[in-house]
């Protein structure tokens, strides 16, 4: 008997469901050291602009090192995982010991993290405890019984890129404004805040942008209090006063619980290490956009106007990083939340949308590509898109598409098509045609550029003025007629060796987003059970890398796996682009991926749990894995509620629908499905 109960505790050991809350399974470190990931610990909210971090010296995108002992203050708002030395990191505030700050960094002893809150204690004696629920955040800071205070700089910015500030003192409360430009200093946001102090003695002004506050030196337990808003300062001031009761222990109790009703839309059942792998990434894809719309509706448009919503409106984009994993695992996850995402995308259009960013965004943002897919995407799903109201906005928009280097051409007639799907579903006949034959002239580029793959360029990066890719990444790019690339190629048997020679040969960079779709060009080829090998070995094996987004390639080949749940996490160099990477590994772990964002199809691959449960449709959709075991990676059959479904793809109603849907897998490559593929096709 007592054997039995060991072997039932090892096993049990080893199997992880919700036996602990989502948010205790996440590690908030990973990706947090050198160039693996870019990300951060922050104390944050699912969806939210406020989150704070100490600023280390040195440092990374998002202000902080996971090495660093030298720590320079805490932080406030960063876009996670984004490149050009990231963005955000504003009015820093320093605690100190003495009567005055000497200019000297805290040396941190050990820090400590969960979603929601961040602790970290320093040599010099003082420890601080951090909580954030969605724009409102406290600092609980305990000091030595002596002289003691605060300095603090408005005009802090990563990246040198603070823009102005004006800051307002009223008793023991600070409010003001703060304007940064954006990720890759190309637009500008702008932050409300409030923020108070406990146990002030005396304020000092400290040049044009710092205060220096002292606290009463026999005071240990000293409060802080923040609180944003993207409208105003009386918004943000409100926030402050409703809260300023509330107790630490509160917010960290409200954030947790957020953040479990977020990680909870999916339930996956299997190994430990590799649960907690996933709900650390599936924690990366829900920290933006964020929600900037206030209680009573207003908000701040890319107009910089005052606006109403009947809904909640979201900013703070990346979309030509993200749209094709991250948004649409939001789709899947969270249909009210996205419609809301959908109406804010719209109104870019409406109000001001800019490729990069503009000069009165009202949240941290870093490119919006591809809006126009997103969009088509969206109405193909059952959203409501207002395409009425945005008729004149995107025809205005397609002025603005590049045709001037080879990888922008090609990107330019994916938008072209899904123009042309747009208008076709509104009847608008003579506009969609006109946009599908502007579409179909990527082939002439296509046949100067990509065909050729003798030349001797088609290996470097970025050659013939392209952004962070080759040749040989870039030729892929044509998710709206995959069948018109088999033909191009040659057809199907030529199509799939030059697949073969693209991934067994190392040509792919998973460092960046220009082929992250690539491998499911597989399932068009004469190979298709290749696609559902790949993406797992890209997701649990050992790979080698060559190509990173300093343009090197054949210098310090990564041979390593790519999604470790550790701080040194991702390939060399590879930011996890707000979720943009995250999000991959989680749509192969729930075994869908979506080729072509603008149709509402997911192809189908071994998840990498034996059961997994998606709640955020009308009834929770389960996917069971039969035989499961590492080494079946490959589809022997499928059913769905039962019925044999004689298909690698899925639509996303029937996920939406709810249902199981029980996938028999094996260790040798099957047939099954190849004579029933789904294939982008412009006819």
């Amino acid at each position: 008997m007592l054997r039995l109960i060991y072997c039932l505790i090892f096993l049990l050991s080893g199997i992880t469901s919700f036996a602990q809350s989502p948010d205790q399974l996440v590690n908030v470190f990973l990706g947090s050291s050198g160039d693996h990931g870019q990300l951060s610990p922050a104390a944050s909210s699912p969806f939210s602009q406020l989150s704070i971090l100490p600023q280390t010296n040195p440092t990374l995108h998002t202000g902080y090192e996971y090495l660093a002992k030298n720590v320079l203050g805490f932080t406030h708002n960063r876009l996670e995982g984004v490149g050009c030395q990231g963005s955000g990191g504003i009015i820093l505030i320093k605690p100190f010991l003495g009567k005055e700050d000497e200019g000297q960094p805290l040396t941190k002893i050990a820090d400590s993290a969960s979603p929601g809150s961040y602790t970290i204690s320093f040599k010099e004696g003082i420890e601080t405890n951090i909580a954030v629920d969605q724009n409102y955040g406290m600092y609980n800071f305990s000091f030595p019984t002596i002289d003691k205070g605060f300095s603090i700089d408005f005009s802090h910015v990563f990246n040198q890129a603070f823009v102005g500030e004006k800051h307002t003192k009223n008793g023991d409360v600070i409010s003001g404004w703060v304007k940064a430009k954006t990720t890759c200093k190309v637009g500008i946001y702008t932050i409300y805040y409030a923020m108070q102090i406990d146990h002030i003695q005396k304020w000092q002004e400290n040049g044009t942008h710092g205060l220096v506050v002292n606290l009463d030196p026999k005071q240990k337990n000293v409060h802080v209090r923040v609180a944003f808003s993207a409208v105003d300062e009386a918004h943000a001031i409100k926030m402050l006063n409703k809260n300023k009761e509330v107790k630490i222990s509160t917010v960290r109790e409200q954030s947790a619980q957020r953040w479990n009703n977020h990680l909870s839309s999916v339930k996956v059942e299997g190994d430990r290490e590799r649960v907690k792998l996933f709900y650390s990434l599936l924690y990366r894809t829900m920290q933006s956009p964020y929600l900037i719309s206030e209680s009573d509706k207003t908000f701040k448009g890319t107009d910089g106007k005052l606006h109403l919503t009947k809904s909640n409106q979201y900013h703070g984009w990346a979309i030509w990083d993200n749209y094709k994993t991250q948004l649409p695992l939001l789709s899947i996850l969270f249909p009210d939340k996205y419609q809301d995402m959908i109406h804010s995308i719209g109104d870019l259009y409406r109000y001001g949308k800019y490729d990069f960013a503009g000069p009165q965004e009202p949240a941290n943002s870093v490119r919006t590509e591809h809006s126009i897919a997103v969009l088509l995407d969206a109405l193909k799903k059952g959203y409501v898109v207002d395409f009425k109201g945005l008729k004149d906005s995107l025809l205005a928009d397609t002025a603005r598409f590049d045709f001037t280097k080879p990888d922008k051409y090609l990107e330019a007639c994916y938008d072209m098509w899904a123009m042309g799907k747009l208008f076709d579903n509104y009847g608008e006949k003579e506009l969609s045609k006109h946009f599908f034959e502007r579409a179909q002239t990527y082939k002439t580029v296509w046949n100067r550029e990509f065909k050729d793959l003798s030349k001797k360029d088609v290996d470097r990066m970025s050659v013939r003025n392209m952004y962070q890719g080759t040749i040989r990444q870039y030729r892929w790019s044509v998710p709206f007629n995959v069948q018109g690339l088999l033909d191009l190629s040659g057809g199907r048997q030529e199509f799939t060796k030059q697949l073969d020679d693209f991934f067994d040969n190392y040509y792919f960079n998973r460092a960046n987003e220009p082929d992250l779709q690539s491998p499911t060009l597989y399932y068009a080829s004469t190979k298709p059970w290749k696609y559902q090998k790949l993406v797992q070995r890209i997701a649990l094996d050992t790979v080698i890398q060559y190509y990173f987004n300093d343009n090197s390639r054949g210098i310090g080949a990564h041979i390593d796996r790519i999604y470790k749940n550790e701080p040194k996490a991702f390939v060399r160099t590879m930011d996890d682009d707000a979720g943009a990477m995250s999000g991959w590994f989680v749509m192969t772990a729930i075994g869908l991926q979506q080729p072509l964002v603008g149709e509402p199809v997911y192809y189908l691959n071994v998840p990498l749990f034996s059961t997994v449960t998606l709640n955020g449709g009308k009834a929770p959709f389960v996917i069971k894995v039969s035989n499961f075991e590492d080494k079946n990676r490959y589809i022997k059959g499928v059913t769905l509620n039962g019925n044999k479904l004689d298909r690698l793809w899925i639509r996303h109603d029937e996920i939406q629908q709810g249902g199981i849907l029980e996938i028999e897998a094996g260790s040798v490559p099957s047939d099954f499905g190849s004579r029933n593929m789904w294939i982008s096709n412009l006819n």
